[in-house]
Formats: C-alpha cells, structure tokens, sequence
C-alpha cells in the first residue's frame, strides 16, 4: 500500500494512495525532509531523491526536474494548477506526490504522466510519501 501524510486544514491526514481515500485523521503534524538548495527563481517547494530533484515554481508549467543534481532542468506539469507541495517516494524515486490547494496529483514515472486522485482536502500546505 503507498500512503501519504496531508498537511491541510484538517490537521495531518492519511491517504491510501492505491485505493484513493482517506485512511486516518491525525492530530499531530508530521515532520519533513529539509527541501534541496534549488538556485532557481519562484520556487515554492521542492524534493530530492539521489541526483533527481522537482521543483513547484510559481509559473506555467508549475514544475522543473533535474536527473543530474540540479546542473540542467526540463519543465513538466503542463496540466496541472498551482503547486504548494511536493514529496517523492524514499522507497520507489519514480513516485512523485504534487498538491494543489485542495487535491492531489500521482506521478508513477518520475513526473512524466499525472493522475488526479478523487481525494479532495482543503488548504493542503505540506505532503509527505511514506515508504513501503
């Protein structure tokens, strides 16, 4: 099962990312990773896994990916909205977890394809994929 924590409005949630719901509310927030050193303009989070590191930014397309440490970038997300989180996977790098204001978007390819989950939470301002 790949299941995330939320930080949102509600306090922390736990989101069963296979089955698309909600699992658990927790009272207590979670903690998480200090985000890489991204020398970039109109980053608003950012998340690193080995020399792959994805960047929201403030602008169209809403993210960056660099696979060589952060030396060269390529845009992705054209669908997507405005970003104010990002977690990748510790366990599967390829699994990348992006959230808007009040959804959540799965990535199983490193940020190539998107999903939308059904799972709506509202004012979500951090995330977190646990590891299997």
């Amino acid at each position: 099962m790949t299941t995330a924590l939320v930080s949102c409005a509600l306090g922390t949630v736990e989101v069963d990312l296979e089955e698309d719901e909600v699992v658990e509310l927790h009272h207590e927030p979670f903690a998480t990773e200090p985000p890489p050193a991204v020398d970039l303009p109109l980053v608003v989070a950012a998340a690193g896994h080995g020399s792959t590191v994805i960047a929201v930014v403030a602008r169209r397309p809403p993210l960056v990916i660099s696979n060589d440490g952060g030396t060269t970038w390529r845009e992705a997300g054209a669908g997507l909205g405005r970003g104010v989180a990002l977690a990748i996977s510790p366990s599967h790098p390829d699994v990348v977890l992006y959230a808007t204001v009040e959804r959540l978007h799965l990535s199983r390819d490193g940020g190539r394809f998107w999903a939308a989950l059904e799972v709506e939470l509202p004012e979500i301002t951090a995330v977190k994929l646990l590891g299997d």
